[in-house]
C-alpha cells in the first residue's frame, strides 16, 4: 500500500485566557493535521503538537523536505518511512526540534493507516496491555488574584468532571508559596485523588529540593522536571534521592539517547517523553522498551489523541494527560467520537487506528492554510 500523497492543515484556536505556568504562558491552542494517501483508498491522519509561531516551519519542513522522500513508499514499511523523515534533523542550523515534530506528524499518520488497513485499533497491534487508563488533568495554573482555597475548588471541580487526578503547576513561585498551593489542593481532595507537581523546569535544586521536603506528607505522584535545564540530569538525580519523591522527565527529549541518558544517570523514574514532538510514535515505543529494562516508567507530555493508544499497550504505562476543555478546545472538539470520562477512567478508542474521527466543522472554522 503506497504513499501517494500528503495534506496537511495547520489548525489555531485563541484560548479564553492565559495560562501561565513556571516560566511560560500559553495563549492559543495549535496543532497540524497530517493526512496521509495510499493507492488503496485509506487515508491515515492525525493531530499533533502545539507549536504556535514555529508551525510555518513545520510546514515547510513536511512538504519541502520529508515529503518527497516518503511518496511511493509503502505504509507497512512504517519503519523506512521514518528513516526517511529522519534526514531533516540533520540540519545543525536550526532547532531540531522543528524537524522531530515535522517527522511525528508523518509517522503519526502513517501508522493510523497501518491501523486502518489492519482494521485493528493500534494499542492492540502493539500489545493490548489494557484497554483503559486513569486519567489526569493539568492544572492549578497561576491567575492573578487567585487564592488558596481557589485551588481547593478547582480540585473538586476536576473531580466532579470525572478526572481520577492533576498534574499542578508549580516552579513559579518560592518554595514556601508553591508548597502552599499545593497543599491546599491535597486537602481539599483526599489522598485517593492522584496529585503530581510540574514545575516545568523552573525551580534551581535547592529550592527543588526546598519545596520536595514541604510537601513530603502530600503523597505525591511524581516531581515533573524539577529543576532548570543546565544541570537537570544530577539534580534531578538528587532530589529523588533526598525527597524522596518520584521524578518525571523526559518531555524536553527529543530522541532516544536523551531519554537513555535521564535512565543511566538514574534521574527519573517515569519517563514522559512526548511523541508528538520528538519523531512520533515510532521513537516513543524505542524508549518505552528502554525503560523497561531500567524499571521506569512511561508517562506521555499531553496530547491524549496519541497517549492513550501508546500507554495502553505497554505494562509499565502510567496516567492519560488532559486539560480543561478551556486550555484544550481541541480535544473536546476537534475529536468528534471522544469517549467520555467515566470515575477517573477513559476508555481507549477501540476503531481502527488511532480510531478518531475529526470534526469537519471544527477544521473549518480554525484553519489557518
Amino acid at each position: 500500500m503506497k504513499i501517494t500523497d500528503i495534506e496537511t492543515i495547520a489548525i489555531e484556536m485563541p484560548l479564553p485566557k492565559t495560562f501561565k505556568g513556571s516560566y511560560y504562558h500559553m495563549t492559543h491552542r495549535c496543532t497540524i493535521i497530517t493526512r496521509v494517501y495510499t493507492d488503496e483508498g485509506i487515508i491515515g491522519e492525525c493531530y499533533n503538537g502545539d507549536e504556535f509561531e514555529t508551525q510555518a516551519e513545520i510546514l515547510k519542513i513536511i512538504h519541502e523536505e520529508i515529503k518527497p522522500k516518503v511518496i511511493g513508499l509503502d505504509i507497512f514499511s512504517s519503519e523506512q518511512v521514518w528513516q526517511a523523515a529522519l534526514a531533516p534533523t540533520y540540519n545543525i542550523l536550526r532547532d531540531r526540534k522543528l524537524a522531530t515534530n515535522a517527522q511525528a506528524c508523518i509517522d503519526s499518520a502513517v501508522l493510523d493507516a497501518w491501523g486502518k488497513a489492519l482494521g485493528q485499533p493500534l494499542y492492540k497491534l502493539w500489545g493490548g496491555y489494557r484497554d483503559s487508563l486513569q486519567v489526569i488533568a493539568i492544572a492549578g495554573y497561576y491567575e492573578d488574584g487567585k487564592k488558596l482555597a481557589d485551588f481547593g475548588t478547582e480540585m473538586e471541580a476536576l473531580r466532579k468532571d470525572g478526572l481520577a487526578g492533576c498534574k499542578f503547576k508549580v516552579g513559579g513561585r518560592s518554595p514556601e508559596e508553591d508548597a502552599a498551593r499545593v497543599k491546599a489542593a491535597r486537602s481539599a481532595v483526599g489522598d485517593d485523588f492522584i496529585l503530581c507537581v510540574d514545575a516545568n523546569q523552573g525551580f534551581t535544586q535547592r529550592d527543588a529540593i526546598k519545596f520536595g521536603l514541604l510537601v513530603q506528607d502530600c503523597n505525591i505522584r511524581w516531581f515533573e522536571e524539577p529543576c532548570r535545564w543546565y544541570n537537570d540530569r544530577s539534580s534531578m538525580a538528587l532530589v529523588r534521592q533526598v525527597t524522596g519523591i518520584p521524578v518525571a522527565a523526559g518531555q524536553s527529549e527529543y530522541h532516544r539517547g536523551g531519554c537513555r541518558d535521564l535512565m543511566v544517570d538514574r534521574s527519573i523514574d517515569v519517563c514522559n517523553f512526548d511523541a508528538s514532538w520528538s519523531g512520533g510514535p515510532t521513537e516513543w515505543r524505542r524508549v518505552a522498551a528502554m525503560a523497561m529494562s531500567f524499571e521506569v516508567q512511561m508517562g506521555h507530555h499531553e496530547e491524549p489523541q496519541v497517549s492513550a493508544h501508546l500507554l495502553a499497550s505497554i505494562p509499565h504505562g502510567t496516567y492519560m494527560e488532559v486539560f480543561h476543555p478551556d486550555r484544550d478546545p481541541l480535544f473536546y472538539s476537534l475529536v468528534e467520537n471522544r469517549n467520555a470520562f467515566d470515575n477517573g477512567v477513559y476508555k481507549v478508542p477501540d476503531g481502527p487506528g488511532w480510531g478518531l474521527k475529526l470534526d469537519e466543522k471544527t477544521i473549518a472554522k480554525f484553519r489557518v492554510n
